[in-house]
């Protein structure tokens, strides 16, 4: 597969803003079953590229399946969750909040809709993650384990770049931490050597319009719980 120039011809007639399409940026759950083109997504990884890291390493690893082999990575994963649970860290206890608020906003009315009485439902739903919720383009996301977080910070600003220049053409996205908990899984259907530490995966295509679970607005935190200004 040859990297063509980077053009702009996958670009919307109107072209939204920079604040626009971070504004429109947000996980995507549901997808249309149209394929992706490829030079689309080599246009949007040329800008990803341009990403800032530390020395121009550029350590970011990106692999990305469609078609049968996309296919025959989400059978393994599910085989892998029907065996036994993912190998996820938990997270610390003061952020635990965070994800049982999103929860409350993912299965409730805004979202799946699926009472707490419903265990097979939320079942079903939990299990959508190891499909990568039926995207039609699977990725996942690794770096050199040699490195650190600060290198780790360079592959965020890769991701959130690649995320948003496929927001500004039309398309969605939804990063995956559940995905990882079945690393012998990725490793062997990406082909990812040991070397590589795996960081997340990446669900991308086209979003299924009038689909409640793509339109949930998770809160964000006020910016001066988050950030410090210090001027004297």
């Amino acid at each position: 597969m040859t990297n063509p120039t980077p053009n702009s011809k996958h670009l919307p007639d109107l072209v939204p803003s920079l604040e626009d399409c971070i504004r429109h940026r947000h996980s995507i759950r549901f997808y249309k079953p149209d394929p992706v083109p490829q030079d689309l997504l080599y246009e949007c990884l040329s800008l990803a590229q341009l990403a800032p890291s530390n020395s121009n390493i550029q350590n970011w690893r990106l692999t990305l399946a469609s078609g049968p082999a996309r296919d025959r990575i989400v059978s393994a994963l599910q085989q892998a969750s029907q065996a036994h649970g993912p190998n996820v860290p938990p997270l610390p206890e003061q952020f635990k909040h965070f994800r049982s608020e999103f929860g409350h906003l993912l299965y409730g009315e805004q979202g799946y809709n699926i009472p707490r009485s419903a265990k097979e439902e939320h079942k079903a739903a939990t299990l959508r993650n190891y499909e990568f919720f039926g995207a039609p383009v699977a990725g996942v996301i690794a770096m050199d384990s040699s490195l650190t977080v600060v290198d780790a910070m360079s592959v965020g600003m890769f991701v959130q770049t690649f995320m948003l220049a496929l927001t500004e053409r039309g398309l969605g996205s939804c990063l995956q931490v559940s995905v990882t908990g079945y690393p012998e899984v990725l490793r062997e259907g990406f082909g990812l050597p040991e070397d590589q530490a795996i960081l997340c995966g990446i669900a991308v295509g086209w979003p299924a319009e009038h689909n409640r679970v793509n339109e949930i607005v998770v809160p964000r935190e006020e910016v001066g719980r988050v950030v410090t200004m210090l001027n004297d």
